[in-house]
């Protein structure tokens, strides 16, 4: 059902350079990724342009050279490394008779592939569903006809129209599903709360060394491979540090231009990273690309609303660079802001563990607040976040209320309230709240 290939398939790849900055992709990652899915290149084409071509992307005379090329090698897939549109990937596949995929179905393949859990199965299908929904016509023209002969008659639909119907009841289920799993995860997250251990969520490109680097400082056993989106289903574990200890999250790495279906599927994951009190943004500091992945991260961060939380980056594979040795920048404000290390090495841990714990205290803030009845609202977000300590009510019939929640969620309620909960501060500790 799905735009899935078996491994071992034959690949010519098709790589564009792009005058639009925002067009442009990366041809290494390309290869990289059709490695992932298992399937090996025979062959690559490259060009040049303005602007894509609304027929075939790539204009005429590519597309004759690119049916040249899946003939002269016997490919039976040819994989974009940029977004079609369903109308231009029936075309191809007429020219060069054979399966053509883009970069974010691609993607999609290697994420159903990697998928473990029952909830990471689930949010590859509906990322799937949904990205498939625009494509069900591609080149079979008999869908678009309405059923008939005996036996047959009976709504008047078209078999596309059947097959949507089929589709969009299937998505219905399945986000009923994940709102099940939304609403688990939230019992953990609250009982973790409870327990005041702070989660600390690794993030970063994929391939960067995040899972690397979460079983040396966990012990675990994690799936890590030289490979993209090694990690696909989060993982959590407790991290002792030198005068306590933080519940540590591995999640799903990042991509360029990752496609928006799979960040709305995977928005129950992404929970834990939107939840921490602190993000260690991993970077591989060996790739040539390194100020490119660290926007895009930025940018995926800012998607999901957590681009607020406090961040400290971790500079990794430093054994790759020549006479580099583990140490700790730290800003003006005299907080933390890279550490270097090595995760594969297992150099700079004492450091990084160090920079954890200074930020720790920095990231978690308690208020007492005075909230008039006439602003009552403000206790059920309060009461979702599970950061109330202490309530009690005065003469006046004003909440005195005190909280303790990350910085990141004070500073995300005070920018929806437009300052009005600032309002209520009656008093704080541990944070300069105004920051």
């Amino acid at each position: 059902m799905f735009d899935r290939y078996k491994a071992g398939e034959t690949a010519v790849l098709v790589h564009i350079d792009f005058s639009d900055e925002e067009r442009r992709e990366d041809l290494p990652e390309l290869q990289l990724l059709v490695e992932s899915a298992g399937a090996r290149s025979v062959g690559v084409i490259t060009g040049s342009r303005r602007s894509p071509d609304r027929k075939f992307f790539i204009g005429t005379g590519k597309a004759e050279e690119l049916a040249a090329m899946v003939a002269a090698t016997e490919a039976n897939v040819v994989i974009f490394n940029h977004a079609l549109s369903p109308g231009q990937e029936r075309n191809l596949e007429m020219v060069c008779k054979c399966r053509v995929l883009d970069r974010t179905t691609l993607i999609l393949d290697i994420f159903a592939q990697r998928a473990r859990t029952h909830e990471g199965k689930l949010q590859v299908e509906l990322a799937q569903l949904r990205h498939m929904a625009t494509r069900l016509i591609r080149g079979w023209t008999h869908l678009e006809r309405q059923k008939g002969g005996i036996g047959m008659r009976g709504p008047g639909e078209t078999q596309l129209e059947t097959d949507r119907r089929l589709l969009r009841g299937r998505i219905k289920n399945i986000n009923r599903r994940l709102d099940k799993v939304d609403k688990q995860r939230e019992q953990s997250r609250r009982s973790r709360k409870r327990s005041d251990l702070a989660t600390v969520s690794l993030v970063g490109y994929t391939n960067a060394g995040k899972s690397t680097l979460f079983n040396a400082l966990t012990s675990s056993d994690v799936y890590a491979a030289d490979q993209l989106f090694a990690t696909l289903d989060p993982t959590l574990r407790k991290l002792s540090l030198p005068d306590g200890a933080v519940i540590l999250a591995d999640t799903v790495g990042f991509i360029r231009h990752l496609p928006h279906d799979l960040v709305a599927a995977f928005k129950a994951t992404l929970q834990e990273t939107r939840q921490a009190e602190i993000l260690l943004h991993v970077v591989d500091c060996a790739d040539e690309n390194m100020t490119e992945n660290f926007d895009q991260v930025q940018s995926v961060l800012a998607e999901i609303d957590a681009d607020e939380i406090t961040q400290l980056v971790v500079c990794n594979k430093i054994d790759l660079l020549e006479d580099f040795a583990p140490r700790i920048d730290y800003g003006e404000d005299g907080k933390p802001e890279r550490v270097w290390i090595s995760a594969q090495k297992q150099i700079g841990f004492d450091l990084l563990l160090k920079a954890i714990t200074e930020l720790i205290g920095e990231a978690i803030c308690e208020l007492t607040l005075k909230i008039p009845a006439s602003a009552g609202h403000y206790l059920g977000q309060f009461y979702r976040l599970d950061a109330i300590q202490q309530k009690e009510y005065d003469d006046l019939g004003n909440c005195i209320l005190s909280v303790r929640l990350s910085v990141a969620n004070w500073r995300r309620l005070a920018k929806q309230s437009q300052g009005e909960l600032e309002a209520f501060i009656f008093e704080a500790s541990e944070v300069d709240v105004n920051c």
